[in-house]
């Protein structure tokens, strides 16, 4: 069963003329959320990870599991103000404006190896938002893993031109 059969396409939301690619339906589905962990762990099983950063909020779905499956920590990167302990912060452009990440300061050390996880990557703002955290904190983004890919937004070029490795299950062309 592929999995990109799983995931439910919601047109014209948040706004019009985007399709957004919905993974609540690839969840919830017994198989298919397995083929997604044991499809992301099967790539990174021979890599050197020490722990796994998950962006908010999908990012915990998929991340906590694949870091449970890989017997590693998990480390969520969350939305403003949301964390309870000393964090640090970065901020990062939308399309339609600014958000920002924090994550705890303590939830990476130097030279530890990351892999960051999301459910997608489109033109790649968040992901090079929470790269540039660990890297703040010394952790070392040994790659970023991802269920979907958009291409045709850019994402991934954005991350391999700055040197960040990625990988995700299955593709979408458009936006």
């Amino acid at each position: 069963m592929p999995i990109k059969s799983l995931i439910r396409t919601i047109p014209h939301y948040p706004k019009a003329g985007i399709q957004f690619r919905d993974i609540t339906t690839l969840l919830k589905n017994p198989l298919g959320f397995r083929l997604v962990i044991d499809g992301l762990a099967a790539h990174y099983s021979s890599q050197k990870i020490e722990k796994i950063a998950g962006i908010e909020a999908r990012g915990f779905v998929i991340g906590a599991a694949l870091a449970y499956k890989l017997g590693v920590g998990f480390v969520p990167i969350r939305k403003s103000g949301k964390l309870p302990g000393t964090s640090i912060g970065h901020d990062y452009a939308l399309e339609y404006g600014v958000d920002r990440l924090e994550i705890h300061v303590d939830a990476v050390v130097p030279g530890e190896q990351v892999l960051l996880v999301d459910d997608l990557i489109a033109t790649g703002g968040t992901a090079l938002a929470a790269a540039a955290l660990i890297h703040q904190l010394g952790g070392v983004v040994m790659g970023c893993a991802f269920v979907i890919d958009l291409p045709d937004l850019g994402g991934t070029q954005r991350l391999t031109n700055s040197g960040l490795k990625s990988f995700a299950l299955c593709q979408f062309a458009g936006d």
